[in-house]
């Protein structure tokens, strides 16, 4: 059993009707995962590894679309998302709107390039437009972080909720969902995966909607369910309080994260993690062709709007109820030192605990939902954990097999590939597993996630956004790069780790603008060795790098409101919308 207060087992907080409607939930998705992946292997010509890694090239916009957000929202943005909302209010949902720009990216100048080169994983690409080590590397990179970011956390957050809620040991919750999520991602690869993940997102979404109606409700009271936002501004009003409703912070401001950190910080993340990661792009390389190539990451874009809505807000909504004292055993309070607010429980002893802010979420879904609905959520943050952990396994099949196996032995077959993606899947759980104590250091999960991330991505980060819209890049400047920016990024996290409170740990715009800085020296070795070492007359694959922004826009796409490019234009419009109103 773990020793870390944050996976401490708890005492059961659901009934038994809520344990049944979990089990009939996880049975259900296993039995359905495995029989659509079996189902559809069986069909004629479905035999290949390339059927079992990317779906044979046959999925459609609106399941990539779905199977993106739900690969990206696991039980980390659930759990951290409404932590960050109680602690800052709805600062932390920039990563979620965000994510819908570089979303748009990712459909305009990425997916084109991607689906034309024909590539069955990321490290790929780069091979064809880079050389053979950029791969290799990038398949490294790939894979460390598809078991530390998207496994390894996700399982940690997982343990954390369903600990609290039935009462387990946490490594029990691990093995239970480990063992569930691996049986249909082995049996059935990225078809079950992206059958599950649609499945899962209407699950996520209808359990999150819950949540924030009862959160509305509760704090509406008496007055109705829309007098719940009057409440909520009303309730925010004392010292420290006044920023929580807005998304754009000003320099100096108690979160470390102003908006300029904001602005510069994350394109450098959202880029690696929505353009770069083999983990939320494999969606994109399994589509049918360039239109649902283009159109899936738009409706992904277009669904991100509501996660600051149904994930970061009712976190702050509790935050209100707490510091209005809605519950006799629970306070809060705004500590005006850190920017961030406290939870504190009535022990049975008559004396007040400090808890976990990370608890908030488990809190929420205990106080305010009826039994039986509670089963659902639990079941919603279920569908959430094993969507983000199946995608993640199957890249990383995808990756073993193709990166590395079959380049060391280019003829192997395609069973045998398969064969080898299965171990490696069953590998990378065990593996990740055993780190989820070590990732339990961190006080709070959102920031040791974007800590981590915030080292790694800008070297990926610098050589696919230069590689295609710089044509001068070369394969030397993006080696140079993807080796210097690497070992710059362990050193400077190894710094910030032994020194804690150094310069460099507490610079303006903390991790975010780290993130930035990290890019900046990318982008300078990128294009000073390039410079030097330019590429030589075989190197040079024109369909690789843009010849003129325009380029992007050539492709003439569906006709009507299914057009990418005005779908595009909805997505960044929207987006200003929103952040007017809440700036």
């Amino acid at each position: 059993m773990f020793t870390y207060p944050i996976l401490a087992v708890t005492e059961a907080k659901v009934t038994s009707l809520d344990i049944a409607v979990t089990i009939i939930y996880m049975v259900a998705i296993v039995g359905a995962g495995c029989w659509v992946g079996i189902r559809h292997r069986r069909k004629a010509g479905a035999s290949g590894a390339k059927d079992y890694f990317l779906a044979g090239g046959s999925l459609r916009w609106p399941m990539i679309g779905m199977a993106l957000f739900a690969t990206n929202i696991s039980c980390v943005h659930l759990v951290s998302l409404a932590q960050a909302g109680y602690e800052q209010g709805l600062l932390m949902g920039n990563f979620e709107w965000m994510a819908a720009f570089t979303l748009v990216l990712l459909a305009l100048f990425f997916a084109p390039f991607y689906i034309r080169s024909k590539v069955s994983t990321l490290p790929d690409f780069l091979e064809k437009r880079y050389g053979r080590t950029c791969r290799d590397i990038l398949a490294g990179f790939s894979l460390v972080s598809a078991v530390i970011v998207h496994i390894g956390f996700s399982l940690l957050t997982g343990a954390i909720v369903l600990s609290g809620l039935f009462g387990v040991d946490p490594w029990i919750s691990i093995v239970v969902i480990a063992v569930a999520t691996a049986a249909y991602v082995v049996v059935g690869g990225l078809m079950a995966v992206v059958f599950t993940e649609t499945v899962e997102t209407v699950v996520l979404l209808f359990g999150a909607i819950l949540i924030t109606f009862f959160s509305f409700k509760f704090l509406g009271g008496d007055a109705g369910l829309l007098a719940g936002w009057d409440n909520l501004k009303a309730a925010l009003n004392g010292p420290g309080e006044e920023s929580m409703m807005s998304m754009l912070r000003p320099h100096g401001d108690s979160s470390g994260l102003p908006w300029y950190a904001i602005l510069l910080g994350y394109p450098v993340l959202g880029i690696w993690y929505w353009c770069a990661d083999q983990t939320i792009v494999q969606r994109v390389l399994g589509a049918k062709d360039e239109n649902h190539a283009r159109v899936g990451p738009l409706f992904a874009a277009l669904i991100k709007i509501l996660p600051v809505f149904l994930f970061v807000l009712p976190g702050l909504m509790f935050y209100a109820m707490v510091n209005q004292g809605m519950f006799a055993d629970l306070a809060g309070a705004m500590n005006l030192e850190t920017g961030k607010a406290t939870l504190s429980a009535l022990g049975d002893d008559g004396t007040w605990e400090v808890m976990k802010t990370s608890e908030a979420y488990t809190e929420m879904i205990v106080r305010l939902l009826p039994p039986g609905l509670t089963g659902v959520m639990a079941a919603a943050l279920i569908a959430a954990l094993m969507s983000t952990v199946s995608g993640a396994l199957n890249s990383i099949s995808t990756l073993v097999s193709y990166d590395i196996w079959k380049r060391l032995k280019p003829r192997t077959p395609d069973d045998k590939l398969v064969l080898i993606g299965r171990i490696s899947a069953v590998v990378a759980m065990l593996v990740a597993m055993g780190l989820v104590p070590l990732l339990g250091r961190y006080g709070s999960i959102f920031a040791g996630l974007n800590t981590i991330i915030a080292h790694i991505a800008p070297p990926v980060t610098a050589v696919f956004l230069w590689g295609v819209l710089w044509k001068r890049a070369s394969y030397r400047g993006a080696l140079a790069t993807m080796i210097g920016g690497a070992i710059l990024g362990v050193a400077v996290f190894t710094i910030n780790s032994i020194h804690p409170g150094g310069w460099l740990a507490t610079l303006p715009g903390g991790f975010m603008m780290m993130a930035f800085y990290l890019f900046v020296a990318c982008s300078v070795i990128l294009f000073s060795v390039s410079l030097l070492m330019p590429k030589s007359a075989e190197e040079d694959p024109e369909s690789l790098y843009l010849k003129s922004i325009g380029e992007c826009f050539a492709f003439e796409g569906w006709k009507g409101i299914g057009n990418y490019k005005f779908l595009a234009a909805l997505t960044l419009g929207t987006m200003a919308v929103l952040y007017y109103f809440f700036r």
